[in-house]
């Protein structure tokens, strides 16, 4: 797995950080994610964003990846979504009735608030 971050300043969030991985998700790659996401979270960006458009497969250990940024994000006062997931690792979520807690948005502009 891949990870790219980037860090944009000036949005209708203000500044953002957006976390796109790469490749599959799993209890092998998943530590790297989330040191990636809780670095981001720590910095307290207006808005972390997790761009999932790369993601190929995701597994428990991704999803909780996921959660614990989640929740990092709101104890932190931080906007947290997931963006642009593939059928396949919205259907974990949607299977998991995870969908009803997390902030979905279809694109990384929608996340963005664009």
């Amino acid at each position: 797995m891949r990870i790219t971050s980037e860090v944009l300043e000036g949005g209708r969030l203000g500044r953002s950080a957006v976390i796109s991985p790469v490749g599959e998700v799993d209890m092998h790659e998943s530590p790297a994610l989330r040191e990636t996401l809780l670095a981001a979270v720590a910095d307290r960006p207006a808005a972390v964003v997790a761009d999932l458009a790369g993601v190929t497969f995701m597994d428990s250990s991704g999803v909780a990846t996921l959660v614990e940024a989640m929740k990092a994000a709101k104890a932190a006062g931080v906007r947290f979504s997931l963006c642009s997931m593939s059928g396949k690792v919205r259907d974990v979520f949607e299977l998991a009735r995870l969908d009803k807690f997390f902030t979905l948005a279809a694109t990384r502009r929608e996340a963005l608030g664009g």
